[in-house]
């Protein structure tokens, strides 16, 4: 077998994993912490994801387009290009994530962390960012059009 084909049967096997749900995506996660999980180009769009532990996940252009991320663990994540368009990420952890490009778009954003954040390039018009912390965070040609900010946001481009 090729390498291709090994990282394919690998992705296969992820996917497979959290399909089965949370609850027990979690497990597996905390008992093979040592794993690195590509989920890049998967189409998980619409799916109650809630609570789900995806730290350091390569999740690079995945499709993740009107799905539950609320709570979710995407700490140090490579987000890079992926579709998270009207997604739930309210209280979310995204410190230190990797959102180059990504379209965060119309998403609920509350409350969740992007502390040292690379979101360059990245799409948050019309998302809600009320209470949400961006300490760190690295906006560069962002897209902020329309977002939702709490009193006294500051302008991240002066």
């Amino acid at each position: 077998m090729g390498k291709g084909t090994n990282e394919e049967m690998a992705q296969q096997e992820h996917l497979y994993l959290l399909k089965r749900g949370v609850t027990y995506w979690n497990q597996w996660r905390q008992e093979h912490p040592e794993i690195l999980i590509d989920l890049s180009k998967a189409a998980l769009n619409e799916i109650d994801l809630s609570s789900i532990n995806l730290k350091k996940t390569n999740l690079s252009m995945a499709n993740l387009s009107g799905s539950n991320l609320r709570v979710a663990n995407l700490e140090e994540a490579n987000l890079t290009m992926t579709n998270l368009h009207a997604a739930n990420l309210r209280l979310a952890n995204l410190r230190a994530a990797n959102l180059h490009a990504a379209d965060l778009s119309m998403a609920d954003l509350r409350e969740a962390d992007f502390r040292a954040a690379n979101l360059k390039v990245a799409d948050l018009s019309s998302a809600d960012l009320r209470g949400t912390n961006f300490d760190g965070a690295t906006f560069e040609m962002t897209i902020l059009d329309n977002a939702r900010k709490r009193r006294g946001f500051r302008d991240l481009f002066s």
